[in-house]
C-alpha cells in the first residue's frame, strides 16, 4: 500500500520535530518531507527527505508551498509554527484545491486568536466572562494599578509563547515598556501563580464540539514551550473547555492555555493550531498529527483517544552527525 505524504513545516522548531515524532509513534507510517528555512535544521535527520522552505514573510511563500504539494505529490501539510498559518490563512481562497490539504482552522477563528484583548472581548459578549482575567488597554497607570492592582502585567496583545510579557511594579517601568509596545499593548491582572497552568488540546469538529481533549497542568521552560507537564482530570477545566469551544466553534486541533486561582478557571490565551506540547501528548495517548491523518486524508473520525496518566520532562540532548 502507498504510504501517505505529509508535508510538516519549521522541522527545526519544537513544534515541527514534534509533529515528525507524533507521526512516527502513530498507525499510519507515513511518508515524511519536512521543510526549514535552515538548511541544518535538526528536524531534517528526523524526516524522509526535506526541503529548505523561504520564510513565511515572503510574499512567495504560499506559491512556493502549492508548488511542493504539487511536486511532491503531498497528502496532508502539517505547520510547525504560526506565522505560516497566518500567511496562508489570509489568501486561503485563492490557494484552490491545494487548500484541502493543508491542516488550518477557521479564518475567522485564526484572525480573532491573534488579539488577546479581541478573544477576550468576545468571551465578555457572550457570557463567558468568568474565564475573563481583568484587563486594560488604558495607557494611565494610575488607572491600571487601581483596576488591576499594585503589581500587575503588561503583555503584547499579539505576542505568542508566553514573550514580551513584564511585570509592572512601578510607574517608570510602566511608561518604559509600555511606550516600546505601544498600540498593541494590554494590562492584566496577576491570577494565580505558575504552579496552576494548564495546557489543553481539542480536536475541534467545527460545530461547537470536539471529539478528543487532553489536560496538562504544565511548566514552561525560558522559550515559552512546555517544559515539565502532569496529565490531570479537572472537572472546572472540562467545563471551562466545552463552553468555549462551544462558542469559538474550531476546526481541527486547538489548544488552550490556562491558569487557576483556587477553583476558578481563567484563559490565557487560544492557539488555533497544534502546539509545543505535541510530542508530550502523543505519549499519553493523545496523537494529534495521527488524528489529522484520520480525519483529512482517511475522511474517518478519530478514534476516542485512551487518556494514560503521568508525568513528562523535556531535557536537552546530543544529535551527532559523522562525517
Amino acid at each position: 500500500m502507498k504510504k501517505h505524504r505529509i508535508l510538516v513545516t519549521a522541522v527545526g522548531a519544537i513544534v515541527g520535530y514534534g509533529i515528525v515524532d507524533c507521526l512516527r509513534l502513530g498507525q499510519y507510517d507515513p511518508y515524511i518531507i519536512g521543510t526549514d528555512i535552515f538548511s541544518d535544521a535538526v528536524g531534517q535527520f528526523f524526516c524522509d527527505e526535506f526541503v529548505t522552505s523561504i520564510p513565511a514573510a515572503d510574499d512567495n511563500y504560499p506559491e512556493f508551498l502549492v508548488k511542493l504539494i504539487d511536486d511532491l505529490e503531498i497528502d496532508l501539510v502539517l505547520f510547525g509554527i504560526e506565522q505560516e498559518i497566518s500567511k496562508i490563512s489570509g489568501v486561503r481562497e485563492s490557494l484552490g484545491e491545494s487548500v484541502r490539504k493543508m491542516v488550518i482552522n477557521k479564518k475567522s477563528l485564526i484572525e480573532l486568536c491573534e488579539d488577546k484583548w479581541e478573544t477576550g472581548l468576545l468571551l465578555l459578549e457572550n457570557g463567558l466572562d468568568e474565564y475573563v482575567i481583568d484587563s486594560s488597554t488604558n495607557f494611565d497607570y494610575s488607572h491600571c494599578r487601581k483596576s488591576l492592582g499594585d503589581t500587575f502585567l503588561l503583555k503584547p496583545r499579539r505576542g505568542r509563547a508566553s514573550k514580551g510579557i513584564i511585570t509592572i511594579n512601578s510607574e517608570k517601568d510602566f511608561n518604559f515598556f509600555g511606550q516600546k509596545m505601544g498600540d498593541e499593548f494590554m494590562a492584566q491582572k496577576i491570577v494565580g501563580d505558575i504552579e496552576d497552568e494548564y495546557t489543553v488540546s481539542v480536536f475541534g469538529q467545527g460545530d461547537g464540539s470536539f471529539i478528543n481533549s487532553i489536560y496538562l497542568r504544565r511548566k514552561l521552560s525560558q522559550e515559552g514551550a512546555t517544559s515539565k507537564a502532569t496529565v490531570v482530570f479537572d472537572e472546572s477545566l472540562e467545563v471551562a473547555t466545552k463552553r468555549i469551544t462551544e462558542l469559538l466553534k474550531p476546526e481541527g486541533p486547538t489548544n488552550y492555555q490556562f491558569r487557576k486561582e483556587d477553583s476558578r478557571v481563567f484563559l490565557l490565551e487560544v492557539n488555533p493550531r497544534i502546539s509545543s506540547a505535541v510530542s508530550i501528548r502523543a505519549k499519553f495517548g493523545y496523537n494529534e498529527p495521527d488524528m489529522c491523518i484520520s480525519r483529512y486524508i482517511m475522511n474517518e473520525r478519530p478514534a476516542p483517544s485512551i487518556i494514560s496518566k503521568g508525568t513528562a520532562t523535556r531535557y536537552i540532548k546530543d544529535l551527532v552527525i559523522h562525517s
